[in-house]
């Protein structure tokens, strides 16, 4: 028997989130017990720390540190790896983000960026809310003139259930204000990948 890792023997207590995966295991058959001892405390684990970590996150809070725009560019920033949960089969899904904004009067680093988007995508979303939330907290939190998103994900709910050949991504696009149409700002969808 392996000792009780330190976090567990601190705190014996049982999250309402492990008895539910425990149970989950007994009604398929399966006792919590063995390999599947700490499963529970695992699932429990991940769920709160990674898959959905972005749902305890306020993302007006992450793009309140504005700094002064001076330029007149187009900011993009492309290629941001993340991974969601789809609510309709509690599974992950995972791919890039392209993220532009036209911005007013204010920018923000590019770690902001990427922390927004684990804020938004860590939680049960739909991709197609996801790209439009992202596109939304820039125009909202940024006061951006224009923004534009683009994501492409394999949905394991997807290629789990031989619906669509592995590897097949969905691709949404939102497009808001100045940016509107504009499909130049952002990557274009690489149809070739998506067949592998």
């Amino acid at each position: 028997m392996r000792p009780a890792s330190p976090s567990r023997a601190r705190s014996n207590a049982v999250s309402p989130v492990e008895e539910a995966v425990a149970a989950l295991l007994m009604a398929l058959g399966f006792a919590p017990e063995g390999d599947l001892a700490e499963t529970p405390r695992r699932v429990a684990h991940l769920l709160a720390t990674n898959l959905l970590s972005g749902r305890n996150q306020d993302h007006a809070e992450i793009l309140r540190d504005r700094l002064p725009n001076r330029g007149s560019a187009v900011i993009t920033l492309t290629g941001l790896p993340f991974h969601g949960v789809c609510p309709h089969h509690l599974l992950p899904y995972h791919g890039v983000v392209h993220l532009a904004y036209d911005p007013g009067a204010f920018i923000v680093g590019l770690g902001r960026l990427e922390r927004l988007l684990e804020c938004l995508s860590r939680r049960l979303v739909l991709q197609e809310d996801l790209t439009q939330n992202l596109v939304d907290a820039l125009m909202v939190h940024l006061d951006a003139r224009g923004a534009a998103c683009a994501v492409e994900a394999e949905h394991l709910c997807l290629s789990l259930q031989g619906h669509e050949p592995r590897g097949a991504r969905l691709c949404t696009r939102a497009f808001i204000g100045t940016l509107e149409g504009r499909f130049d700002v952002l990557p274009p969808v690489d149809y070739a990948a998506a067949r592998g």
